[in-house]
């Protein structure tokens, strides 16, 4: 079972409650009028067009954040949830650099630096059955949750009953492969803002098929590279064999005598 969030723009207010009940729930310090993501605001509510628009981790079906991870800091839990182990982060970043949507903060400030970005409450709600604290607290149902199947159906059923209403996209259904925070909208989301996604392939499909096509040349390079490896340190070896050999010859021993 997928869990997912599902954001109506055109029911937001701007209140603003979603983003203080997650730095309410995660412990993070309140700032008044974040304007933009930060490994402080996992949250936060902009205004563009007369439109107020909520951000936060889209949580993709297949994450490029995990894919990229190294020592499996991030995961993808069957629930939909993308989270954060910060006992096996290694603070590469490379989720930052990869994450098409630019969501993954770093603690620069920090003498044991973390990445942060919306874990969509998971330990503390989601595992335990129950809604996210953003979700919970919307006073006008522009931001639920619930399973995605059922939340598409949901945002579906918006647009065949308003089509004058609402763009007929919903975002995040195909984007990046899809992803676990959907969007309906009035303007279309490229003129707020929202990423235009390359492809609607996951991000971690493209990096394989890239690299299935290149075989033959990355191990022709490993060939090359150890080759490399091989002569330089067989000369260094045969070097130092020298040098031991004439420390221990006659020669060298009488040209040491004054």
């Amino acid at each position: 079972m997928s869990y997912a969030i599902l954001t109506d723009l055109t029911r937001c207010i701007g209140c603003q409650a979603c983003a203080l009940a997650c730095k309410e729930i995660n412990e993070l310090p309140k700032e008044d009028g974040a304007l933009k993501l930060s490994a402080t605001t996992w949250t936060m509510v902009e205004k563009r067009h007369d439109v107020f628009i909520r951000h936060q981790c889209f949580h993709c079906l297949e994450p490029t954040c995990v894919s990229v991870c190294p020592v499996t800091a991030l995961e993808k839990t069957q629930e939909g949830p993308v989270i954060y182990h910060e006992d096996r982060c290694i603070g590469c970043r490379y989720c930052i650099m990869a994450c098409p949507f630019e969501i993954p903060k770093y603690e620069w400030d920090s003498v044991l630096p973390r990445v942060q970005k919306c874990i969509m409450c998971y330990q503390k709600r989601v595992s335990l059955g129950e809604q996210p604290a953003c979700t919970s607290v919307c006073p006008t149902g522009a931001t639920v949750f619930g399973q995605r199947d059922q939340l598409i159906a949901q945002a579906q059923q918006r647009l065949q009953n308003h089509p004058n209403r609402y763009v007929n996209h919903i975002y995040g259904v195909h984007e990046a492969g899809g992803t676990s925070v959907l969007y309906l909208s009035d303007i279309p989301f490229d003129q707020l803002g929202f990423k235009h996604a390359r492809s609607d392939e996951a991000y971690p499909k493209l990096t394989w098929n890239i690299l299935s096509q290149i075989p033959s040349v990355a191990g022709v390079g490993g060939v090359m590279m150890f080759g490399l490896w091989w002569i330089i340190n067989r000369r260094i070896t045969l070097e130092q064999e020298q040098k031991k050999n004439n420390s221990k010859s006659p020669d060298s021993n009488q040209k040491k005598t004054p």
